[in-house]
C-alpha cells in the first residue's frame, strides 16, 4: 500500500480524499494556488505545495507542476478528484513516465470513454443504445445549424471534455443553436482547455440516471446500483439520490449489466460512472461515461456501505475487489443536496465573498438516521470567483425515501451560512414540493416548477402559526435578556407574560406568552375564533445572538433561521422566508398609522446581477433595442451570463466596458 499520496485537486473533494487516506494510514500532500493558500484542504493535508496563480489554467491544470510537486514531496500516487485533470489521458501518461501511480483508470480507458464523442462511438460499436446525434467535431455555427436541422429540435450542444454543466446548452431553434454553439465553445475552452463540442437529440421530459461501476486490474467489475440526478439547473445537478424512485429491479439489473459490459470493453479498472438518459417508461439510452469519481458518490456510499475512495486507492495499489456482484446490497435511501454560493432570488447567479458565518448541522448517525456534510470551506474562508461555487454537499440517509427527505429538510433548516448568498432557501423549499416527494421527476423539474424563477414558499396555515409562535418565543426571551442587561426591576422573565401581536405574511396573529419552566414557554393563540385554544408548549435552549433557533413546538422538533430586524425578525424555515414583527397591542396600533417606504425605480437601468467580469457589451449609446436583445455578457465562476433587454427602449449611456470587474447591482447601462 502507498505511504504517501498527492491530491491534485482542491475544495471538498480534496478534503474527502484526505479523510479516507488518513483512515487508511496514508500521508497526504495538498497542492494549492494563490487563491487557496488558506483553504481547508491545505490545512488538513500532512504537507502542501504551492503550484501557481489563481487561474486553474496556470495551476491545477498544469500537469508539469503536479508532477514536480509529486517529486518534491515523494508522493507515490496521485488522486485526481473530479474536474481539472481527472479525465485527461495525458495526465496519467505523464505520471507513469515519472514513476507515479494514477489513482484512476488506465489511460486507454480514459481515451476511449473520457471523451464524450469517442465514448459514444465506443458505445455504438458495443451495440449499446445511444441518443441520436452527430459524433464528429463541429467546425462552426453554420455546420452546427445544419446538423441540428437534420437531427430535429430540440438539440443539446455539449462540450466534448469536462462536465459539471459547463459548456452545455439546449437549443430549440436555429438562433439558439448559434448562441449556444458560441457560448458552449467559450465555456469549454475556459473550463477544460478544449473547445470541441458535439450535438445530440434532447429527449423531452427525460430523467438522468447513472450507474456506479467499480473495476480492478484483475478483470473484476461490478455495479453498485444507480443514482437519480434529474433535479438539475442549467444542466448542473442540484439534488441526487440513491436508489432511483423510477427503477424496478429488472431495469436496475439491465442498466447495471449494460454499464459493466461497457466498462469491460475498455478494461476499466477504477471507479467510474455510466450515465443514461431515461424515459418515464423506464426506457434508457447511453449518454456518456465519466472516468472518475462523481460529485454525488456519497449517496452510493451510504446505501452500499462501500468507501469508493478507499477502493480506488486499493485498486490502484494492485489489490483485487473484496466483493462480487452478488455481495452488493442496497440498504435504505440517501439524498444529497449541493449547496452553492449563488442567489436563488436572482435567478441563481453566482455569489462570491467571505463566509462570515458557516455552521453546518451536526454530522453523525443515530436511530438509523445519518447526516453527512462533505465540504472544503470553514468559517472566515472566501468563496472565490476563480472556481466552482460549491460550498458543501449535505447528505442524509434513512430507511425510506420519505424519511431521508424529511431528515434532509431538517438538516437544511439547521445549516447557517452568512456573508454570501446561497441556495439553501431553494433547497429547503424543494424538499416540500409534492412532486419531488412523490418522485415524479425529470431534468426539466426546476424550470417547470419555478417558471418565473424561485420565490420562497408563502407562510400560511400551520406554517404561519408555527413561525408566529417561534417569533413570539424569541421576542419574549430577547426582551427578558435586555431587561436583565439594563438591570430593570423584575428582570426575571416570569414577571413579563404579556399579549403580543405578530405580523407575518400580511396576516396578524394574536397570542399570549407565559413561562412554564426552564427553557420552556406556553404560547396560546387568542383572538377571534380562538376561544378555548389550548396553549402550545415551546421548549428551546436558544439564546439571543444564535443564528438558528432549534427546539420543540408542540410535538414537532424544528429549526428556524433567525435574523434580527427592528421590532422583529427575518425567519427562514422549510423554504419560507418571512419578515415577522412582534408588537405589543399598543405598538401594533401605532405601526398601522406609519407610511410604507417606496422602493427606488431602477426600471431604466441595467444592473449587474452578480459580481463578475464584463466579457462583452453588445450595444452602444443611442441604439434602439427590442425586448430579448442581448445587451451584455458577464462571466462569473466560469459561467457566461447573457443579459437581455426586458422591454423595447433606447440606450442612453454605457457605464461599463469589456474587461471591467463589477460588483453586484453596479450600473452597466442606462436607458432613455
Amino acid at each position: 500500500m502507498f505511504k504517501k499520496i498527492l491530491i491534485a485537486n482542491r475544495g471538498e473533494i480534496a478534503c474527502r480524499v484526505i479523510k479516507t487516506a488518513r483512515k487508511m494510514g496514508i500521508r497526504t500532500v495538498a497542492v494549492f494556488s494563490d487563491a487557496d493558500r488558506d483553504a481547508l484542504h491545505v490545512e488538513m493535508a500532512d504537507e502542501a505545495i504551492h503550484i501557481g496563480p489563481p487561474a486553474a489554467s496556470e495551476s491545477y491544470l498544469v500537469i508539469d507542476k503536479i508532477v514536480a510537486a509529486c517529486k518534491a514531496s515523494g508522493a507515490e500516487a496521485v488522486h485526481p478528484g473530479y474536474g481539472f485533470l481527472s479525465e485527461r489521458e495525458a495526465f496519467p501518461v505523464a505520471l507513469g513516465k515519472a514513476g507515479i501511480v494514477f489513482i484512476g483508470p488506465n489511460p486507454k480507458a480514459i481515451a476511449a470513454m473520457g471523451d464524450k464523442i469517442e465514448s459514444k462511438k465506443a458505445a455504438a460499436a458495443a451495440k449499446v443504445s445511444t441518443v441520436p446525434g452527430y459524433l464528429g467535431e463541429i467546425g462552426d455555427a453554420k455546420q452546427a445549424i445544419r446538423i441540428a436541422d437534420e437531427i430535429g429540435y430540440p438539440v443539446m450542444i455539449k462540450a466534448s471534455a469536462g462536465g459539471g454543466g459547463k459548456g452545455m446548452r439546449i437549443a430549440w431553434s436555429r438562433d439558439e443553436v448559434v448562441q449556444g454553439f458560441d457560448s458552449s465553445r467559450s465555456e469549454a475552452k475556459s473550463s477544460f482547455g478544449d473547445d470541441r463540442v458535439f450535438i445530440e437529440k434532447f429527449i423531452v421530459n427525460p430523467r438522468h440516471i447513472e450507474i456506479q461501476v467499480l473495476g480492478d486490474k484483475h478483470g473484476n467489475c461490478v455495479y453498485l446500483g444507480e443514482r437519480e440526478c434529474s433535479i438539475q439547473r442549467r444542466n448542473q445537478k442540484v439534488i441526487e439520490e440513491a436508489p432511483s424512485p423510477l427503477l424496478d429491479e429488472a431495469t436496475r439489473k439491465a442498466m447495471g449489466e449494460q454499464a459493466v459490459a461497457l466498462a469491460r470493453a475498455v478494461n476499466y479498472d477504477s471507479a467510474g460512472t455510466v450515465e443514461f438518459v431515461a424515459g418515464q417508461d423506464r426506457s434508457f439510452f447511453f449518454l456518456e461515461m465519466n472516468t472518475r469519481l462523481q460529485v454525488e458518490h456519497p449517496v452510493t456510499e451510504l446505501v452500499t456501505g462501500i468507501d469508493l475512495v478507499e477502493q480506488m486507492i486499493r485498486v490502484a495499489a494492485g489489490e483485487k475487489l473484496p466483493f462480487r456482484q452478488s455481495d452488493i446490497k442496497l440498504e435504505g435511501w440517501a439524498v444529497e443536496s449541493r449547496i452553492y454560493a449563488e442567489d436563488p432570488y436572482r435567478n441563481f447567479l453566482p455569489s462570491i465573498g467571505r463566509l462570515v458565518r458557516y455552521q453546518p448541522p451536526r454530522e453523525g448517525s443515530a436511530n438509523g438516521l445519518t447526516i453527512r456534510n462533505d465540504t472544503g470551506v470553514t468559517e472566515g474562508g472566501e468563496i472565490s470567483m476563480f472556481y466552482d461555487p460549491m460550498i458543501a454537499k449535505l447528505v442524509t440517509h434513512a430507511p425510506t425515501r420519505a424519511e431521508a427527505i424529511d431528515l434532509q429538510a431538517e438538516a437544511l433548516d439547521a445549516f447557517h451560512i452568512d456573508g454570501i448568498q446561497h441556495n439553501i432557501p431553494f433547497l429547503t423549499a424543494l424538499m416540500q414540493s409534492p412532486r419531488w416527494r412523490e418522485g415524479r421527476l425529470s431534468t426539466g423539474f426546476i424550470a417547470e416548477e419555478y417558471p418565473s424563477g424561485f420565490v420562497p414558499r408563502t407562510a400560511a396555515g400551520a406554517d404561519l402559526e408555527t413561525l408566529a409562535i417561534v417569533a413570539a418565543a424569541i421576542d419574549h426571551l430577547s426582551n427578558a435578556r435586555r431587561r436583565q442587561i439594563s438591570h430593570q426591576i423584575g428582570g426575571d422573565a416570569v414577571h413579563f407574560a404579556k399579549r403580543r401581536v405578530v405580523r407575518i405574511a400580511g396576516a396578524e396573529v394574536r397570542l399570549e406568552v407565559a413561562p412554564s419552566g426552564e427553557h420552556a414557554l406556553n404560547v396560546t393563540l387568542v383572538g377571534e375564533g380562538r376561544n378555548g385554544a389550548r396553549p402550545v408548549e415551546v421548549v428551546s435552549a436558544w439564546w439571543p445572538g444564535q443564528p438558528v433557533w432549534t427546539g420543540r413546538v408542540g410535538d414537532n422538533e424544528i429549526s428556524v433561521q433567525v435574523k434580527t430586524l427592528l421590532n422583529g425578525f427575518e425567519l427562514a424555515h422549510r423554504g419560507i422566508r418571512a419578515e415577522v414583527h412582534v408588537y405589543t397591542e399598543r405598538e401594533a396600533a401605532l405601526v398601522a398609522l406609519m407610511p410604507e417606504k417606496v422602493a427606488a425605480d431602477t426600471s431604466k437601468l441595467l444592473l449587474c446581477p452578480m459580481p463578475g467580469l464584463v466579457k462583452a457589451i453588445h450595444v452602444g449609446a443611442g441604439q434602439e433595442v427590442k425586448a430579448g436583445d442581448a445587451l451584455a455578457v458577464v462571466e462569473a465562476m466560469k459561467m457566461e451570463n447573457i443579459l437581455r433587454a426586458e422591454r423595447d427602449g433606447v440606450v442612453k449611456t454605457i457605464n461599463a466596458k469589456a474587461g471591467d470587474s463589477l460588483a453586484v447591482d453596479a450600473v452597466i447601462m442606462e436607458f432613455a
